[in-house]
């Protein structure tokens, strides 16, 4: 069988790690690299830290307005599947690379999997949000990583395409961790363990608007403790534009770290703020305090279960969620063991059948 994986950034190529891995011996894999973030921690460390395989195919369609890129990337991935002729399309979470490459593979009558299926923050505004719902709307076979969003697909009439398999990030911070358990790092200079904040901003909703980020950064700088700020480049550009000290009482600002250097200052923590999708399951599994800024998550258990809570329309009571006492211990596992990437694959091999 040969199956096709699309990715097109930074955290795609983080799930890609297991399912590439889970694959050897069992399918042919070939993998499509879309171009659609140009990421200078996509560096040749980047690859090996996490056994990431070289892409066989790149469009290098660069970054652009949705509708530009997601049509350029249609154009480039349909003449590239009729090239290899896969089995089927694995697809990956909810960027334009996954929404491009599933309306492609229809098209010319191929199968497509949907990695991360099921996942709703049910805002509309966020552009991520469009991509999940077409993509599951799509595909033949939809590989949901919790039993929420298996909930969310049977909701839709989409049930019986639908397989749990878990989270394939889970697999990747599982592995990770234990490989720092035997090599550990030195925090950055300055960081005394369990005593200082990680903190990431990068939705548009949080940083285009003067106030509204003036709001966080102010809020983040009041802390009792440290807060390492992984500051993207669009992050700095902007508060450059508008006047905005990164660097501002508490916070010390520096560039986004690599992933296991990312895992590795998440767990040594004593909490995370973010707006970001992923880091707020990390911290759960690092069993670290999440705050997260944004209405709405699709990682709805981490609020559930007490480690994650959502500040958004009032950023006045934002450092005092930040310093809340530590939630209750839990044992609780739904994103799954670590072994999504075998139930994965399974679940590929046998939807061919």
């Amino acid at each position: 069988m040969k199956i096709l994986s699309v990715v097109g950034a930074r955290p795609q190529f983080v799930k890609l790690a297991p399912i590439a891995r889970a694959m050897e011996g069992r399918a042919e894999h070939v993998i499509v690299h879309t171009g659609q973030h140009y990421d200078e921690l996509m560096s040749d460390v980047f690859f090996r830290d996490l056994g990431i395989p070289e892409p066989d195919e790149n469009l290098a369609v660069g970054s652009g307005k949705h509708g530009a890129q997601t049509g350029a990337m249609l154009a480039g991935l349909e003449a590239l599947f009729e090239k290899h002729q896969p089995d089927v399309v694995l697809v990956y979470g909810d960027t334009n690379s996954t929404l491009a490459a599933a309306v492609a593979a229809v098209k010319i009558h191929i199968p497509v999997a949907h990695l991360e299926a099921g996942l709703r923050s049910f805002n509309r505004r966020m552009p991520e949000e469009h991509n999940r719902v077409l993509t599951d709307h799509a595909a033949d076979l939809l590989l949901a990583p919790t039993r929420v969003a298996v909930d969310h697909l049977t909701s839709e009439g989409l049930g019986d395409r639908t397989v749990l398999v878990g989270d394939v990030m889970t697999d990747v911070l599982f592995a990770v961790r234990d490989r720092l358990d035997e090599d550990p790092r030195p925090l950055p200079e300055g960081l005394v363990e369990g005593e200082y904040h990680v903190a990431t901003i990068h939705r548009p909703d949080n940083t285009d608007d003067p106030a509204r980020l003036v709001a966080i950064v102010d809020n983040l700088a009041s802390l009792s403790r440290p807060v390492l700020l992984l500051a993207h480049p669009r992050l700095r550009k902007l508060a450059d534009q508008h006047g905005i000290d990164l660097s501002a009482g508490s916070i010390t600002a520096t560039t986004p770290l690599a992933y296991p250097a990312l895992v590795d200052a998440v767990r040594r923590s004593a909490g995370v703020v973010t707006d970001s999708g992923g880091l707020q399951k990390e911290a759960f599994l690092l069993r670290v305090p999440c705050t997260t800024i944004r209405p709405e998550t699709e990682w709805v258990e981490t609020v559930e279960l007490g480690w994650n809570a959502l500040v958004s329309e009032d950023l006045t009571v934002l450092a005092q969620t930040v310093e809340r006492p530590a939630p209750e211990p839990t044992d609780a596992q739904p994103y799954g063991d670590g072994h999504a990437a075998e139930r994965t694959v399974d679940a590929l091999l046998a939807h061919r059948h």
